[in-house]
């Protein structure tokens, strides 16, 4: 992975089957964490700007809080229709920290 930034502290990440709300640069991600894996992606839904790091984790995806719109954590594929996705980034756990690809970095 290049241009790799942290975003966070491993203490700070989700516990299994949560999502959580990190900024890093006033960027808002949802950070989730499913079957061990830690999944980031932007924290913003599609449909009507719903926080998807308040949403709930369910059979691999992220529902979002507001209007339950479905993504799946590890392509950001909308559940409902072949048109709508959300910004999965590759991420991995390092020394203590979450490193996210983020290549506008």
């Amino acid at each position: 992975m290049s241009n790799l930034v942290r975003i966070c502290s491993e203490t700070q990440l989700p516990e299994e089957g949560q999502a959580c709300e990190v900024v890093y640069r006033e960027r808002q991600f949802c950070v989730a964490r499913n079957g061990g894996e830690i999944a980031v992606m932007d924290n913003v839904c599609p449909h009507q700007e719903g926080p998807l790091g308040q949403g709930l984790v369910e059979n691999g995806c992220i529902v979002c809080p507001w209007h339950a719109w479905t993504f799946d954590l590890k392509t950001g594929q909308a559940q409902h229709t072949d048109q709508v996705r959300v910004k999965v980034y590759p991420s991995k756990v390092e020394n203590g920290a979450l490193l996210v690809e983020l290549p506008e970095f």
